[in-house]
């Protein structure tokens, strides 16, 4: 089996990208941090990258001195991560993968893989994903699914909530989130309702949420457990506000729910999240909520196009 280096910037949702990458391929893998020493030692990055300048020296102590002989192939996803992996493909010799769009670097990895709505050059070296890329293993699931049952024990159909937060172009708005949950809640009355939230939901979210009678809750500020993947693999059903893309994603590519879309408050239109949603709503892969519920659950199957690549 081929063995793939992941530079990691230390984000889960960059991250877990690239390993998602190679679980979908079945590469064994290793996860090494890269980090520069400063801000500015990484805008200067962006000049030496185009001046076909690799130096080591921008990067922390730490970041060069795992052991890199035995990889096959590097991958790195997120900003912090693509000149290191520049470097290191040059070092080693073998090929090095992109995931996401390395704005401000020149595009010359072995490939890209780069979602839709970054709008991806038409070159040869690029693929356009209709998603993020995210894990679809059944193993996987299972084992989160069993993890959750451990926590609380479903005793009939359920309806999964997943709430994020404000990000650089949408809000949630409180009292249009609480509108739909009394909405959703309505619509679904013999059903069980779970709610999750992230790291971004604000205060005044979650003491709104523990006004209604959820059957589960997760406070993502009180407690770091994440029981997204028992959502997937278990709810009928799943709505999901439209910040973030990961879970956008999550949701659109594993499972059998029916998945909902909550819209945020747009501060800036039109916008990435906008354009992922518009192109899953058109292969029925999503469904927004307008106060009735969808049947779209469509499920989009990434490994075609990476091993088209």
């Amino acid at each position: 089996m081929k063995k793939a280096l992941i530079l990691s910037d230390g984000k889960p949702g960059h991250f877990n990208q690239s390993v998602a990458y190679c679980k979908h391929l079945h590469l064994e893998y290793e996860i090494v941090k890269v980090e520069y020493k400063s801000r500015e030692k990484k805008a200067f990055s962006y000049l030496l990258d185009h001046l076909n300048i690799y130096t080591k020296s921008l990067f922390s102590k730490e970041t060069f001195q795992h052991d890199f002989t035995g990889f096959d192939c590097i991958v790195s996803t997120g900003s912090t991560t693509y000149y290191a992996n520049k470097i290191l493909a040059k070092q080693l010799q073998i090929p090095n993968i992109a995931i996401l769009y390395p704005k401000g670097y020149r595009l010359d990895f072995t490939h890209l893989f780069i979602p839709a709505y970054d709008h991806p050059p038409k070159q040869k070296n690029c693929t356009e994903l209709p998603i993020n890329l995210c894990a679809a293993d059944p193993d996987f699931f299972d084992e989160k699914a069993r993890e959750f049952k451990a926590r609380h024990t479903p005793k009939k159909e359920a309806v999964g909530i997943i709430i994020g937060g404000s990000n650089a172009v949408s809000e949630i708005d409180p009292v249009q989130l609480k509108k739909e949950l009394e909405q959703l809640f309505e619509l679904t009355p013999d059903a069980e309702h779970w709610v999750t939230t992230s790291r971004r939901t604000s205060p005044e979210v979650e003491q709104m949420i523990e006004q209604f009678p959820f059957d589960y809750v997760l406070i993502n500020s009180r407690e770091s457990y994440n029981p997204i993947p028992a959502f997937i693999h278990l709810c009928e059903r799943l709505f999901v506000t439209s910040d973030s893309a990961s879970m956008i994603s999550e949701c659109a590519s594993f499972g059998t729910a029916k998945v909902e879309i909550l819209f945020n408050k747009q501060l800036k239109t039109p916008n990435k999240f906008e354009e992922l949603i518009e192109g899953l709503v058109k292969k029925e892969a999503v469904h927004i909520f307008d106060g009735t519920l969808g049947t779209a659950q469509k499920k989009i199957d990434l490994v075609p196009l990476l091993f088209s690549s």
